[in-house]
């Protein structure tokens, strides 16, 4: 009896000393790009070693924010090295109506919004513990929509994972230029994004051969994943759990077999 104590005292304190060696680290991280300082999130498990598949993530319309420092420590817990972007720039965090202007900059010119992105992706690519060949992109409402762009800059990203972003294609030809897979979570409600949006970017990816897949959430509208957003679906913008967790879980699955071992 005292030899099974002993056992399940000592099992214990090595649990606990395993514990005390995880812990999320985040660290502020300032950048440039085209001459802007950005100020982006670097997010790591610091009991992880060596390289690790890393994962940027791309801001909502109101900037970097709570809702993606979450999300980042949520990859971090799951053994991801994450940078959270910057693309409007430093104390640049506008509310609404504000946001709309500032978000509208960005998809009226894409090729700025592009190379924001791309500045953010290269301070991701040059951590220390990020794995070049197991990068991805993940992106929420504005961010989602920019993460698309971003693929059909040509960036090298094995996938980019859209959140109820918009799916237009305002240059169709662009989509040849997707080296990896994507994957767009939507509401199938979502009245900001209209029908021959979709049907455009469908076509976009068809023609493109581009391995994507297209996952339409019933009774969830713009917005689904953030809590700020009320659960008013007649706004337009509404947060669902259901949709919120199965589009997590899609995303998971979807890094999984991203990143799974090769040989």
């Amino acid at each position: 009896m005292k030899t099974q104590r002993a056992l399940l005292f000592i099992t214990s304190l090595l649990c606990s000393a395993s514990l005390s060696q995880a812990e999320i680290k985040e660290t502020v991280v300032e950048y440039q790009s085209g001459g802007v300082t950005c100020e982006g999130l670097h997010v790591v498990d610091t009991a992880k070693t060596g390289k690790l598949p890393s994962v940027l993530i791309i801001h909502q319309w109101t900037g970097l924010s709570d809702n993606e420092k979450m999300r980042a420590r949520m990859l971090a817990e799951l053994g991801y090295n994450v940078f959270a972007a910057d693309v409007y720039g430093k104390g640049i965090r506008p509310q609404p109506p504000e946001s709309g202007k500032e978000a509208g900059k960005y998809k009226s010119d894409r090729k700025l919004y592009r190379e924001r992105m791309l500045s953010a992706l290269e301070v991701l690519n040059k951590d220390a513990q990020t794995d070049p060949a197991k990068v991805a992109a993940i992106g929420y409402c504005f961010g989602g929509t920019g993460v698309i762009e971003l693929a059909r800059s040509g960036a090298v990203v094995k996938g980019v994972v859209s959140f109820h972003g918009g799916l237009d294609s305002p240059t169709p030809s662009d989509g040849k230029n997707i080296k990896g897979k994507v994957l767009a979570l939507h509401g199938a409600d979502d009245p900001f994004v209209p029908a021959k949006d979709i049907a455009a970017f469908e076509q976009e990816m068809k023609d493109a051969k581009v391995d994507y897949k297209l996952v339409n959430y019933p009774g969830a509208v713009h917005a689904f994943t953030q809590k700020a957003a009320g659960n008013d679906n007649s706004k337009g913008a509404a947060y669902n759990e259901a949709a919120d967790k199965a589009s997590w879980e899609e995303m998971k699955a979807f890094f999984e077999r991203l990143f799974k071992k090769q040989g």
